[in-house]
């Protein structure tokens, strides 16, 4: 399409925003004319979202600071069946309280990006919870079950998966799309939402919820999706060997997170500038442009401003200060994370191939010795010669700590409890 006219589409396009839309003019031109309502849905598995929907999150914080109104559908009833998308086996099913206690962890993300208010374009908070635990079951497959044949349903990349490779699909989660149609349906009636957006495994749900919204209330509902976000080198984003990279800091320390953006690839730079930052794209095609060496004062803007939006300012400068002091004084500092092991087993002796698989440095004993033969695990900023060797009290530094490293960027400190 030609350059958008609405500043949304503009400012989601020139960032890397868009892969699909089911019609961009039409959708541009509402967007150009007045305030639109849209939405993402998010499951609550676990008390914080992970980097994966960061991008999902940060299209919201753009549709609000472009002057729309922002909907966080949090999935209270879906949860309860799970989303078969992307999936080779069935979740587990989560109990209410469970569902309840893990929204209102994700919820605490979400205050630092998005400005939940009384005005206009003030950002909303729904659980599909609300009506889905009260649909009468008969009564909603004659409504909404007829929009909706097996035919096309067994065509979706999420139930394909499973079959062909001979995985059973509940008929539990075969509900799941017709109840994310569902969704939009009624944020429509509810909240005259007229966009979902979401990520590009959800374009087949997302279709279908534009075509139960024409085809039901006769409205003109819209489609839009991001693009998968892999690394330079293939790999998805947020995966790394010690987990997932969480949004909350019960999850994840604050230097943990500054310092998974300080270790993105070369090649990803200005991609994830564009994405996960606000800075003018003048200031990321000059920092791209940067080469050799200079790339990496890049890469601690990256993680200076990824980590002030998702954490705050505080957090962001913390975490900033710690890795100075790591890498540049080459001492231990506060803020680093922290494992605590009985002083009963320390005084005894851990072998250290265990304590870095402990510690999250290493995902198995077997990854830890690997690590521990190519030279990469330290002990106190020392290099473990021996993969056999022990550590006992004795390695506590004068600030009472032993410092484990794997490589020069990824440290933990180790308390005795």
């Amino acid at each position: 399409m030609t350059a958008p006219r609405s500043d949304l589409l503009r400012v989601l396009q020139e960032r890397g925003f868009i892969h699909q839309c089911t019609d961009m003019e039409a959708l541009d031109e509402q967007a150009s004319k007045g305030l639109i309502t849209a939405y993402i849905g998010f499951d609550a598995t676990a008390d914080s979202l992970h980097i994966g929907s960061l991008v999902q999150i940060m299209m919201l914080r753009w549709l609000q600071k472009t002057g729309h109104k922002p909907i966080a559908l949090m999935g209270g009833g879906t949860t309860k069946i799970g989303d078969p998308s992307g999936k080779d086996e069935s979740r587990q099913l989560l109990t209410p309280q469970r569902i309840d206690d893990n929204i209102a962890g994700i919820r605490s993300a979400f205050e630092n990006l998005l400005s939940f208010d009384d005005g206009p374009t003030g950002a909303i908070m729904a659980n599909n919870a609300d009506w889905l635990d009260k649909l009468e079951y008969i009564d909603f497959l004659r409504d909404v079950g007829p929009h909706f044949t097996i035919n096309r349903m067994l065509t979706f990349d999420s139930v394909r998966l499973r079959l062909d490779r001979e995985q059973p699909l509940t008929f539990l989660e075969f509900n799941y799309m017709i109840l994310q149609a569902y969704d939009f349906l009624e944020l429509g009636r509810r909240h005259d939402c007229t966009l979902q957006m979401g990520g590009s495994d959800q374009w087949g749900n997302i279709v279908n919820g534009v075509e139960l919204g024409r085809r039901i209330d006769q409205r003109q509902f819209f489609g839009l999706t991001t693009p998968l976000i892999t690394t330079a080198s293939g790999a998805k984003m947020g995966k790394t060997a010690a987990g997932a990279i969480w949004l909350n800091e019960a999850r994840l320390s604050n230097y943990d997170y500054w310092q998974f953006w300080r270790n993105t690839e070369d090649g990803d730079v200005g991609r994830f500038l564009r994405l996960f930052t606000e800075l003018p794209l003048e200031e990321i095609a000059r920092l791209e442009a940067l080469e050799g060496s200079e790339i990496n004062d890049a890469k601690k803007i990256l993680a200076d401003e990824a980590t002030r939006l998702c954490r705050g300012a505080a957090a962001a400068g913390e975490a900033a200060e710690t890795a100075r002091q790591t890498f540049e004084e080459g001492r231990s500092a506060e803020g680093l994370p922290t494992i605590e092991i009985p002083e009963s087993e320390l005084a005894a002796g851990i072998p250290a191939y265990e304590l870095l698989r402990r510690a999250g440095l290493a995902a198995s004993n077997g990854e830890a010795r690997r690590l521990i033969k190519g030279g990469g695990g330290r002990i106190n900023d020392v290099q473990i010669k021996d993969e056999q060797q022990t550590v006992s009290l004795s390695e506590r530094n004068p600030e009472g700590v032993i410092k484990l490293s794997a490589g020069k960027k990824r440290h933990v400190l180790l308390k005795v409890a």
